[in-house]
C-alpha cells in the first residue's frame, strides 16, 4: 500500500472515530452536542450521573492529584457541597458577591458531554497533571459567544481540595487570549484551518494495517479535509494547574473522551504573530 493511500485510510478512520461531521469546503458550525454524539455519549447515562456517584466513598488518594478529585467532584452532589467554602466568593467582571450554601446548584462541568479539553504550553508541560505538589487549580469554562471565561478556583487546604472562588472575566484578560481568539476562528472555518497549517503537519496515529502499531506521516493543506477533526466551538473547558504562566509561543490542545479512551492532541506554534498547526496525534 503506497503512502498516500495509507494517509487517506487514516483520515477516514479519524473521521469515523472523532470527526463524524467533516465535509470538504465547510467549517464546523454545528452544536457541540454533535461532538458528544460522535464520541458515543449516552444522554440518559449523563442524566443519572449523580445517582451513579452519590454513594461512592472518595479515597484520600483522590486529593493528591487534582484530576482524580475533579472527576469525583463533578459527579457527586454530596461531595460537591462538602468541598465548597461557603459563603462562596463570586466575582463577576470585578463585582463581588457571596453565595450561600442553599443557593448552590449542582454543576456537572464536562461530565455530561463525555469529553474534556486541556490547554498546555508544551508537551513537557503536560506532565504537570501528575505533579502531587500542585496546590492550586482552576477549571475554566470558556464561552466563545459571550467572550467570557468562568473560572472555578480550587485550593488544596491541609491536603484537601476545596473550591474557594468563582471568577468571571472577559476572554481578552486570559493569558490564553491570543490562542483562544485564533482557536475560535480555526474551528469555524475549514478554509481558515488550511491557511493556518505548517507546510507539512506531522501526525501520529493508529496503523490501519496493524491494530497494535502506530504510523507516522505528514498532512499537507490539500489533504487536510480528510483529517480535519470536529472540535468544540461553543464551549471549551480548560484546567490551569498551579499559577498560569505568560502565554508562550506554543500551545498543545488535548481532547480526551471520559469513558472510551479516545484522545486527540494538536500542537500549535506562534510564528510571525500567527498560530499554525504543526502536529496532530490520535
Amino acid at each position: 500500500m503506497d503512502e498516500m493511500k495509507r494517509y487517506l485510510i487514516f483520515g477516514v478512520m479519524l473521521a469515523v472515530v472523532l470527526l463524524s461531521a467533516c465535509k470538504a469546503g465547510r467549517g464546523f458550525r454545528g452544536d457541540d452536542s454533535a461532538l458528544s454524539d460522535s464520541l458515543g455519549v449516552d444522554s440518559l447515562a449523563a442524566d443519572s450521573l449523580d445517582g451513579d456517584f452519590s454513594n461512592v466513598v472518595v479515597p484520600k488518594a483522590a486529593d493528591e492529584l487534582f484530576d482524580d478529585f475533579i472527576f469525583n467532584f463533578a459527579g457527586n452532589s454530596k461531595l460537591q457541597r462538602e468541598r465548597i467554602v461557603f459563603p462562596l466568593k463570586v466575582i463577576t467582571h470585578g463585582r463581588q458577591t457571596m453565595m450561600k450554601r442553599q443557593q448552590w446548584q449542582m454543576d456537572y462541568f464536562f461530565m455530561r458531554q463525555g469529553y474534556y479539553t486541556l490547554l498546555f504550553d508544551s508537551e513537557r508541560h503536560m506532565e504537570i497533571v501528575k505533579d502531587t505538589s500542585v496546590t492550586r487549580a482552576v477549571v475554566e469554562k470558556i464561552f466563545f459567544e459571550d467572550q467570557t471565561i468562568k473560572q472555578y478556583v480550587f485550593n488544596r487546604i491541609r491536603g484537601t481540595w476545596m473550591m474557594t472562588c468563582i471568577n468571571e472575566i472577559p476572554m481578552q484578560q486570559s493569558h490564553n487570549a491570543s490562542f483562544l481568539d485564533f482557536y475560535h476562528q480555526f474551528v469555524s472555518s475549514l478554509a481558515f484551518q488550511q491557511a493556518h497549517l505548517e507546510k507539512t503537519v506531522k501526525f501520529v496515529g493508529p496503523d490501519p494495517d496493524d491494530d497494535f502499531a502506530q504510523m507516522e506521516g505528514i498532512i499537507t493543506p490539500d489533504t487536510w479535509p480528510a483529517f480535519s477533526p470536529q472540535l468544540p466551538n461553543n464551549l471549551l473547558y480548560n484546567i490551569v494547574y498551579g499559577r498560569p504562566e505568560k502565554c508562550g509561543k506554543q500551545k498543545v490542545l488535548v481532547l480526551r473522551g471520559i469513558a472510551n479512551g479516545l484522545e486527540l492532541q494538536m500542537t500549535f506554534r506562534l510564528k510571525n504573530n500567527t498560530w499554525r498547526l504543526t502536529k496532530m496525534i490520535t
